[in-house]
């Protein structure tokens, strides 16, 4: 017993040598996990992998990832994003800082319809930063404002990690997107506020959009352009996580409903082409198929750790640290958050969630609340300097003069406002518990 938690240990500590040298995530997971594996038991342990494979591919619930990859991306590739920022901008443009306010919220609406945090974070990039720094705003207020908002699409329904979790944990996604609900408009109210009490101060980091600029959009032409370019999107938003939360449809058929509402959308607005749907249709190709692949790769490392007694290893850890259940709620969260200064959030909730989340279930922790703490967390780490994804992605498309320390100086507030609803979360579990309660789920 005790040398099979010593090779789980030369595992772990194996699967992170290869990451810091730069092995994709999915080559290290499944090296790793077939030569510690061999090494244990030799190809006996193996053959339990085929089934464990299949079991996988064949899942009903994975069919909702590309139809959901597939309904971002077709909105984000029709253009829709362009007009839809600019309204939002005028909506809010008489307020101090209420461009960055619109962006925020620009950025919610994003996550709620592609909950890819790359493309956000690039669009937003793309559309914003060059407008924000012409109209004065400090470069660090603006790239954090981006940064932040672009994450949102991380905890806001329909997420892709709350359906990987869903799986993880054996939770229904139903039950996790309303649970999001709560935590996801927290953290969209504090950025708000923020943003608002922050231009109160000091004006001059975000002035308001001129009013004669605003002067040249009449009312009625803001108010068709709101109707037809803000009010799609939300409806169909609503109308795909409505079925869910009412019961009408599975997350998988409401991920269909979303797919085809995208492209009825795009159609109406004026924007579909077949080219851009070839293009949609690749890039949801490509998504998916690392997501997969990940995820068999990752069978094949917890296999080997589950058969190397690492579990028991992991069990005993806890045991370890002082403070019962709240001390090891944090120690997973502080892990969680390391990791994702390194590793992608689909990798580290394949490695990390199911290695923790029996020792907090047997201790009583409601495995919901732990989820919602799990995807805060994670968002968290896509903002942190000096590996945040969400950096890297906004420096590649920001304007020269932006340098990497307005990046980091701008993300700073925005990650201690995580925080800060990381622990109200924490401390007021009915945030994130008393919709699907109420529901009756």
């Amino acid at each position: 017993m005790f040398e099979m938690q010593t090779m789980a240990i030369f595992m772990l500590i194996g699967f992170f040598v290869m990451l810091m040298i730069g092995v994709p995530v999915a080559i290290t997971l499944a090296t790793v996990g077939f030569v510690f594996g061999y090494l244990g038991f030799g190809p006996v342990l193996f053959n339990l992998l085929p089934a464990r494979v299949f079991g996988v591919v064949a899942g009903y619930q994975w069919l909702a990832i590309p139809l959901f990859i597939f309904m971002g991306i077709t909105l984000e590739k029709s253009g829709l994003a362009d007009d839809l920022l600019d309204v939002i901008g005028h909506v809010a443009g008489g307020v101090k800082g209420g461009m960055a306010v619109g962006i925020i919220l620009f950025g919610a609406l994003m996550g709620a319809t592609t909950g890819i945090v790359g493309a956000t974070v690039i669009t937003l990039g793309l559309l914003t930063l060059p407008t924000l720094i012409r109209r004065g705003y400090d470069k660090s207020i603006a790239c954090g404002a981006i940064c932040a908002s672009g994450t949102l699409g991380q905890i806001i329904p329909p997420s892709l990690i709350l359906i990987l979790l869903s799986d993880i944990m054996q939770l229904s996604v139903g039950t996790l997107f309303a649970a999001a609900v709560g935590p996801g408009m927290l953290l969209v109210l504090v950025y708000i506020v923020f943003i608002l009490i922050l231009g109160w101060l000091k004006p001059d980091l975000m002035p308001p959009i001129p009013k004669e600029e605003r002067s040249r959009v009449s009312g009625k032409e803001l108010w068709i352009r709101f109707w037809k370019v803000v009010v799609p999107p939300i409806m169909l938003v609503v109308a795909v996580l409505g079925s869910i939360v009412a019961g009408i449809a599975a997350p998988t058929e409401a991920a269909a409903m979303g797919a085809i509402g995208g492209v009825i959308v795009t159609i109406f607005s004026g924007r579909f082409s077949w080219a851009k749907l070839k293009l949609v249709a690749l890039d949801t190709t490509k998504i998916s198929a690392i997501m997969m692949f990940i995820l068999i790769c990752a069978q094949v490392f917890a296999l080997s750790f589950r058969g190397l007694n690492g579990e028991e290893l992991i069990a005993g850890m806890f045991e370890v640290i002082p403070g019962g259940v709240n001390s090891d709620i944090w120690f997973m969260l502080l892990l969680i958050f390391i990791l994702g200064f390194f590793i992608e959030w689909i990798e580290i909730s394949y490695i990390a969630v199911p290695l923790f989340l029996p020792v907090l279930i047997a201790q009583g922790a409601d495995p919901v609340w732990i989820a919602m703490m799990i995807t805060v967390c994670l968002q968290s780490s896509f903002l942190t300097p000096p590996f945040g994804w969400a950096l890297f992605y906004l420096k590649g498309v920001a304007p020269p003069e932006v340098k990497i320390k307005h990046l980091y100086k701008g993300v700073i507030p925005f990650v201690l406002m995580q925080g800060v609803a990381l622990f109200l979360v924490f401390y007021y579990p009915q945030i994130s518990l008393w919709l699907p309660k109420t529901i009756g789920w």
